[in-house]
């Protein structure tokens, strides 16, 4: 029901706007005035905005804009209409938005009103649309507070601070790749008998890096196999490993450098950063609510985890 109820929405709303674009391109090319005996309607139609709502200075959210059989439509309903609007239709001007919000919420009202009995499950998401919404408002006071340009540079200086205390290590090295633990150990003596590592690894190793004589450039944990990771973490730049063996078959591997991996400047980490003070503020108010307050809860095993699926239940 919630699904259709978007659907015919989102469909009022395309017509209203594709009625009122229309009419608006109609009047714009057309400037002839047909003359008219006809006297004007007595009642303007229940979408048309009130004349004075336009003119007045200053906008009251509380504003009865329509009516639809004594069921009020305020101005702060229709704003809020407005903003949940995909960013789509900012391309219409605010006289077509206007309208079509308005003819949206009225076809909604006239819907409304023809339900003769609530169901319950209306009464439920009512219930949790009013809880999403006041813990909404709390979250965007909070993270307002908390995440501040100066919180997000002292935040920055810390994580810089941090990495210079205790860096990730990032790795520069090269290998060769063979198939069997004797072609790796041969590698390794012509190596050790003074030939260029480079020069060995283009004319045996069997790896896409073999070409470019082994080089695999920087990376840092996490990015190479267990075996080969702690290879290098046990050698100092210059140094040749013996044979190592992966799930890609063997390996001689050359350490050339090593750095402490650089901190990103602060455009890279800002949504990182305010995403971890976001998160911060909001975890601490909710212990603080939570030592504050009297939580009871169903016993394990109570209700029956599947019940959440069934909603037959909300039938009643």
């Amino acid at each position: 029901m919630t699904r259709l109820t978007h659907l015919l929405g989102t469909a009022a709303m395309a017509l209203a706007l594709t009625s009122a674009a229309q009419a608006q391109d109609t009047t714009a090319t057309d400037t002839t005035e047909a003359p008219t005996t006809e006297a004007p309607a007595a009642d303007a139609p229940a979408t048309e905005a009130p004349a004075d709502l336009a003119a007045a200075p200053t906008a009251d959210p509380a504003t009865v804009v329509a009516s639809v059989d004594g069921s009020d439509i305020t101005l702060g309903q229709l704003i809020i209409a407005r903003s949940q609007l995909p960013q789509q239709y900012d391309q219409f001007p605010p006289d077509v938005i206007f309208q079509g919000v308005l003819d949206q919420v009225v076809q909604q009202q006239l819907l409304a009103n023809s339900l003769s009995d609530t169901p319950d499950r209306v009464t439920w998401a009512l219930a949790n649309e009013e809880r999403s919404l006041r813990a909404g408002e709390v979250i965007t006071d909070l993270t307002a507070t908390a995440v501040t340009d100066e919180a997000i540079q002292a935040a920055y200086e810390e994580m810089t601070a941090a990495a210079s205390a205790d860096p990730v290590m990032e790795w520069n090295a090269s290998h060769l790749l063979v198939e069997t633990k004797e072609e790796a150990e041969a590698a390794q003596e012509r190596i050790n008998g003074g030939e260029d590592f480079a020069t060995v690894a283009t004319e045996v190793s069997t790896g896409p890096s073999g070409p470019s004589g082994g080089e695999l450039g920087w990376f840092g944990p996490g990015q190479m196999v267990a075996e080969f990771e702690q290879t290098v973490e046990g050698m100092q730049p210059g140094d040749v490993s013996g044979p190592v063996q992966t799930q890609f078959g063997w390996h001689i591997v050359k350490l050339n450098e090593t750095r402490g991996k650089p901190v990103p400047p602060l455009e890279e980490v800002q949504a990182e950063i305010v995403g971890g003070l976001q998160e911060a503020v909001i975890l601490s108010k909710i212990e603080e609510l939570k030592s504050a307050a009297k939580i009871t809860l169903p016993e394990p095993g109570a209700i029956d985890p599947a019940v959440l699926s069934n909603l037959d239940l909300l039938e009643k």
